[in-house]
Formats: structure tokens, C-alpha cells, sequence
């Protein structure tokens, strides 16, 4: 079971809404979030699948709540952060995104899901790293889906520039993100680190640094060392 607290609904509201501490305070919401989210996705029963991924990964996307929001109008989306891995193998502070789409293809019933795209190269990551990008637009980029039956069909998968899991209630879980656009969040990225660095320099550069992402970045280096 995925632990969420009382704040899930701020997920799919931008954090562009707030100022000040308040943004600061959003921000380290979305990154506590995304800690959980990853100790969540190591304790679940595809933990080795998972961390051998992450193992070869050159970044990580994590969005601890992208929900579907209506069955009328379908609409979709969440906030998610950005971490990349140094050339010595140490991970970056985070860099903020939302995740926005007009339909998500979550399966039948599946109301949030946890979501964990694996950026498995360069040519993926200053992809992703723009300030927009739609999954799925780029022809050059493969992106791999691994849901239900993860067992046995991570390696195939590894051949993709992008290899995105689900998790829902604890199991994993079918889910296509085509058509899903991904934003780089500047306004969260200046609160919560107090400069002016955009998501390059703080994934790339590592020029940005929180002490309140250090339990994100531990956790990183701990199953994907």
C-alpha cells in the first residue's frame, strides 16, 4: 500500500499557485513525496527489477501522484521532480516538474498511480531537461512501458532511451503516458533552492543544493549505487 498522506491533493495543483515559503514548502512536500514513492517501489516485490534499472540509469523522473481527475473530461496530471547521477555515481538536488496530459491511459479504475520514468542516456535527459517535452512527440527517443508481469521483461526493456513504471496500491500497474507533456517548473526550482539556477544546472551542474533533499538522494544512492 502506498503511503499518502492528507496532502495528496496538492499533487495536481501547480505549484506556481503559491509564493514565498509557501512555494519552499510545496516544493519540499514534492520531494518528500517522491523519497516515500521510492522506498515504496524498493519494498515492493519487483524491488531487484526496479533497482537494476535504476542502477543504469542515467537520471530519474519521479511523480508520486499523477492523477486522472475526471472520467468526463479525463484530465490528468501531477507534480514531478527531477534527479540526475553524477559521472562518480552521487545524484543531483532535485529539479521541478509538472506532468500535465488531456488523457492518460490509466487502466479501468485506476484513479492515481505512482509514476517512475528511467532516463537511461544523455540524449533522453537533455530531451527531458527542456522546459517542455511530450512523451512520446520525439520518433528518435524509444520510450518503454513496464507494468503488470514486470518480472522477466525489465531487460528488454532497458533498451529504451526512457523506461517509465507504474505503481498503483502497491502493484504495478499498466500505464501509457503518450501525449503526456512534461514542464519544467522554474518558479518551484528558484523557492526551493533561492537562486536563479534552472533545471540543467541543478541535474547537470549539480550548482544547486537543499539540505531537504538529502533523504531523496540518499535513498537513490542506496538502490541504485
Amino acid at each position: 500500500m502506498l503511503r499518502r498522506g492528507i496532502v495528496v491533493l496538492a499533487a495536481i495543483v501547480p505549484l506556481v499557485a503559491c509564493a514565498g515559503p509557501t512555494q519552499e514548502s510545496a516544493a519540499q512536500r514534492a520531494v518528500d513525496r517522491a523519497t516515500l514513492t521510492m522506498e515504496d517501489v524498493m519494498s515492493s516485490s519487483s524491488a531487484h527489477d526496479v533497482g537494476q534499472t535504476l542502477k543504469n540509469a542515467r537520471a530519474v523522473m519521479i511523480c508520486p501522484e499523477v492523477f486522472k481527475a475526471g472520467f468526463i473530461l479525463g484530465g490528468s496530471g501531477g507534480t514531478c521532480v527531477l534527479v540526475g547521477r553524477a559521472a562518480a555515481g552521487s545524484w543531483s538536488a532535485p529539479a521541478f516538474y509538472s506532468i500535465g496530459s488531456g488523457s492518460f491511459g490509466l487502466q479501468a479504475g485506476i484513479q492515481d498511480a505512482s509514476v517512475i520514468m528511467m532516463i537511461m542516456n544523455d540524449r533522453a535527459l537533455n530531451a527531458v531537461i527542456n522546459s517542455q517535452f511530450k512523451i512520446g512527440a520525439d520518433a528518435s527517443l524509444a520510450v518503454a512501458t513496464v507494468g503488470a508481469g514486470i518480472g522477466g521483461s525489465t531487460t528488454a526493456a532497458l533498451s529504451g532511451d526512457i523506461v517509465t513504471f507504474a505503481l498503483e496500491r502497491g502493484l504495478f500497474a499498466g500505464v501509457s503516458l503518450d501525449g503526456a507533456l512534461l514542464s519544467s517548473d522554474y518558479t518551484a526550482d528558484q523557492a526551493y533552492y533561492g537562486s536563479s539556477a534552472d533545471a540543467r544546472q541543478i541535474v547537470v551542474g549539480m550548482q544547486a543544493n537543499n539540505p531537504g533533499a538529502n533523504p531523496l538522494r540518499a535513498v537513490l544512492a542506496r538502490y541504485g549505487g
